[in-house]
């Protein structure tokens, strides 16, 4: 029997994803699942054999009987369903965006410290194969110490038919998408000082930007681009690929479309297949992230146990929810934001 048994809030779109990976995690399992729409309880009850279904999370969390929760709901009840877990001394997994503003995310890290129980992000952009082999590049050296990066995500990709609430909110790409890819930039080259941002909106059906272009300025010298969008039409739609440039003190490196990944330095130039594995559950394009949604609930179980800090804690993520706050700040104001009184 799994050691660590857990709640899932929230069964739409991407809960999915979640269930099929819980079932794959090594030692962890779900026993109990909440949602407010009674079909999509009984569709995903269904589908993953969950007998304790619930339509109140309060109730579920009362009645107890699993080691944690992870809330896969939209970001304006994550504050209440993490502090509500807090309440009961539950681990707690939590779907980005972490919070609507960046005080309810401090108030949540700030609850779950309070009882000493962990409080980890769904971010599992940085769990993604391709992306992983570029930081084992930087680790082993190969292009020595890096000073410039691009990081990109640039698509066509009809978002909107899985996920039709993306096109009502006033925010949209960064928060949606931005997130993640701002995150790799903090993964890869380290956490910023200062950030500068310009957004459009293309797409005149929905309301929030869909072009977001931000220049980072990193602690350790290096600066950064990063480009997301999901008004461009290439010859070869490469969505759900993060494209990586990296120039170094010894190198370069590029993780292109394809996932390709060349590495350059003074030995010449090698090329690497970083493919995502297809599991069996998953599906083309959506297998390169399926795949990093069973890598970091793996990583979770694992921290778990272990009692070590996540990866993406709720602690670490501030530092990337305050770049998202910045980014759009400063395409409000056109000028630059320090990213440290943000986060103090």
């Amino acid at each position: 029997m799994p050691s660590f048994r857990g709640a899932l809030i929230g069964c739409g779109f991407f809960a999915v994803n979640q269930m099929h990976a819980w079932q794959d995690v090594e030692d962890a399992e779900i026993v109990a699942i909440c949602d407010r729409d009674p079909e999509r309880l009984r569709i995903v009850g269904d589908q993953f054999g969950i007998a304790r279904r619930y339509s109140d999370a309060a109730q579920m969390m009362a009645d107890g009987g699993f080691d944690f929760v992870d809330i896969a709901t939209t970001v304006n009840s994550h504050r209440a369903l993490v502090e509500m877990a807090a309440s009961h001394s539950l681990p707690v997994i939590c779907q980005k965006p972490f919070a609507p503003t960046l005080r309810d995310a401090k108030a949540m890290v700030a609850a779950c410290e309070a009882v000493a129980v962990p409080l980890m992000i769904h971010e599992n952009f940085r769990w993604q194969t391709p992306i992983q082999a570029v930081r084992k590049a930087l680790e082993t050296a190969q292009i020595g110490t890096p000073f410039w990066g691009r990081f990109s995500f640039r698509s066509g990709y009809d978002v909107f038919s899985g996920q039709p609430y993306l096109a009502e909110g006033a925010r949209f790409i960064i928060e949606d998408l931005g997130i993640h890819t701002l995150d790799i930039a903090r993964y890869i080259l380290g956490d910023v000082t200062t950030l500068t941002a310009r957004t459009k909106r293309v797409n005149p059906a929905i309301k929030g930007e869909d072009v977001a272009t931000i220049l980072l300025d990193h602690e350790n010298g290096a600066t950064s681009v990063v480009d997301v969008s999901y008004a461009t039409k290439a010859s070869v739609e490469p969505f759900p690929e993060t494209l990586i440039e990296l120039d170094g003190t010894e190198g370069s490196l590029r993780l292109m479309q394809g996932y390709r990944l060349e590495i350059t330095n003074a030995s010449g130039t090698e090329i690497h297949d970083v493919s995502p594995t297809l599991l069996p559950w998953a599906s083309r394009p959506w297998h390169n992230i399926q795949e990093s949604v069973l890598a970091i609930q793996q990583h979770w179980t694992e921290r778990l146990a272990s009692g070590a800090e996540t990866s993406t804690s709720g602690a670490d993520n501030l530092k990337t929810f305050a770049l998202v706050e910045a980014a759009y700040e400063s395409a409000a104001t056109l000028q630059p934001v320090a990213i440290g009184p943000l986060i103090a």
